[in-house]
């Protein structure tokens, strides 16, 4: 090959060889996978993630415990779990309003900003490119899960303040629509990666058992225990209802006394009192 390149003129032999030069030493224009996935504007974040971190933590934090707070003067009889419960729903609801709402609202210009919440989207898009690239599915299920389930959470935590008997049935809405939507999450990743060779994660353990793992795993471990309490509630009081109605109508069908066997008391002779009247 060199000895042909010998009786080129130089010209030729610099066209020819710059564009292989150029896809050597070609950057990928963004940092997700996969690489050619269409995220135009992408500008890196402008804060480390250990700030981002802080900040939206501190966010949430200062918002789960007012909640709590201003709940027990409401209800000063609430329970440790109760509480628990309480904090949960309102984790869930602020997230799915505010922060899913954030990317519902804001997804088509998301790579090129540099708020919070974006630079948030974007340090986690590492693990799910598809938050980046206007993706139908994750528009679809994250507005369901801003308009839906975000308003039942706080009406769920809403119930639990005011010991409301659609506590547990609320519980069991939001519960199962958590479970059903991770479950659809984790299943189209793995059906397109599976059929279509498609990966949105990077490789590093971090963005994959971190993020994507254990970012997520919360919306399936803590609805299950909640689920399941709830359904062993619902469970209790119809058996102590059924206990009731129960022994009401033993009573009501036991044989009532036969009333004319029972001696009826005379009644008392009112006495007679003689009046002598004398004239004078």
């Amino acid at each position: 090959m060199s000895y042909i390149l010998r009786f080129l003129p130089s010209s030729l032999i610099d066209i020819e060889t710059e564009p292989e030069t150029d896809q050597t030493l070609a950057v990928p224009p963004h940092p997700y996978h996969p690489q050619d996935a269409d995220i135009p504007d992408y500008i890196p974040n402008a804060s480390s993630v250990a700030e981002l971190m802080v900040r939206f933590g501190s966010l949430l934090g200062i918002t789960i415990l007012t909640a709590v707070w201003i709940a027990t003067k409401f209800n000063p009889k609430l329970k440790l779990s109760d509480k628990s419960v309480l904090g949960w729903f309102v984790l869930c609801g602020t997230l799915h309003c505010f922060f899913e709402g954030y990317f519902v609202y804001n997804h088509a210009g998301l790579a090129g900003s540099q708020d919070l919440f974006a630079q948030l989207w974007k340090e986690y898009a590492l693990s799910d490119s598809r938050y980046l690239t206007k993706d139908p599915f994750m528009l679809c299920v994250e507005a369901i899960t801003v308009f839906i389930w975000g308003p039942l959470c706080f009406a769920t935590a809403i119930s639990i303040v005011r010991g409301s008997s659609l506590r547990h049935p609320l519980q069991i809405i939001v519960c199962v629509a958590h479970l059903y939507g991770v479950g659809l999450y984790y299943s189209t990743c793995y059906i397109n990666e599976k059929y279509r060779g498609l990966v949105y994660s990077r490789p590093e353990p971090l963005y994959y058992w971190v993020y994507y793992v254990g970012f997520n795993a919360p919306w399936v471990l803590i609805p299950a225990g909640i689920l399941m309490n709830s359904v062993r509630s619902i469970q209790r009081g119809i058996a102590a209802m059924e206990i009731v109605f129960a022994t009401l109508n033993r009573k009501r069908d036991q044989p009532k006394e036969n009333s004319k066997d029972v001696p009826k008391e005379k009644p008392k002779e009112k006495s007679k009192v003689k009046h002598k009247v004398t004239f004078q």
